[in-house]
């Protein structure tokens, strides 16, 4: 049991992906907090936390909170920013709570990367009854900008095998478990102002980006970053934040 290779790499971009990846504003707690029927205190698993991005946000809306990551220099971001007591080290198939200890699970973006069998029964297990999982998936939007379509051209090409893009949609792997209700979904579209750097900051933080040999990762990060300066973009983008969620069964 162990970490996917390109899950490994998120380490080594742990500055790139505090810049480059997306908060989560109010309205995306408040949502997740009130379809789970969360209230303040209630005990919360932040599972595959990384640097804390939703960690902080749920501390921040009155939760508390258990923040898990098995990378040591993710840990270490995680404690800055949320409290040392928070965080934990450890696996989705092996979540180091005991039985029934907590009311919800959220995992944000990372689902993907799981063993799924065992790590759903994991948290199936540290569900207390009437608790449920909430599943966050983030989507920039460069539809209004004029080099979405060539930067995500190139990022395509150079993807390789990634269980993101050819597993199993979650939703399946939720309900062959057996371990769950059926899943449901929520979008809430926000704006954040738009940099390059941050746009730069963004892809160099994806795994497969991460991969490349340093060479080859900063030629394409250099085109990247000509492309969006060459280009146009508005001073807002969107973000799409899909929220799933589903009731653990007892």
């Amino acid at each position: 049991m162990g970490l996917h290779p390109l899950a490994d790499r998120f380490a080594s971009v742990a500055d790139e992906y505090e810049l480059g990846r997306p908060e989560y504003p109010p309205g995306v707690v408040g949502a997740l907090t009130g379809e789970l029927g969360l209230g303040p205190g209630a005990t919360v698993l932040d599972l595959a936390a990384g640097t804390g991005k939703l960690s902080r946000a749920l501390v921040g809306a009155g939760l508390d909170v258990i923040a898990v990551e098995p990378q040591q220099a993710l840990r270490e971001r995680l404690a800055a920013s949320v409290g040392a007591e928070r965080v934990r080290d450890g696996l989705a198939e092996a979540i180091p709570l005991p039985d029934d200890s907590v009311a919800a699970v959220t995992v944000a973006d990372a689902i993907h990367w799981f063993d799924h069998a065992p790590a759903l029964a994991e948290i199936a297990r540290v569900l207390s009854e009437g608790g449920g999982l909430a599943v966050l998936t983030t989507v920039p939007d460069w539809s209004e900008t004029s080099w979405g379509e060539a930067v995500g051209g190139l990022l395509a090409e150079l993807r390789p095998a990634h269980p993101h893009f050819e597993g199993p949609p979650w939703q399946q792997l939720l309900l062959e478990s057996g371990s769950f209700e059926e899943p449901r979904e929520l979008r809430i579209t926000w704006w954040r102002k738009a940099s390059l750097e941050r746009m730069v900051a963004y892809v160099g933080s994806m795994s497969w980006i991460a991969a490349l040999p340093e060479p080859e990762r900063a030629a394409t990060l250099s085109r990247v970053a000509a492309l969006i300066e060459d280009g146009t973009t508005p001073e807002l983008l969107p973000t799409h934040v899909i929220v799933g969620l589903a009731a653990a069964k007892r």
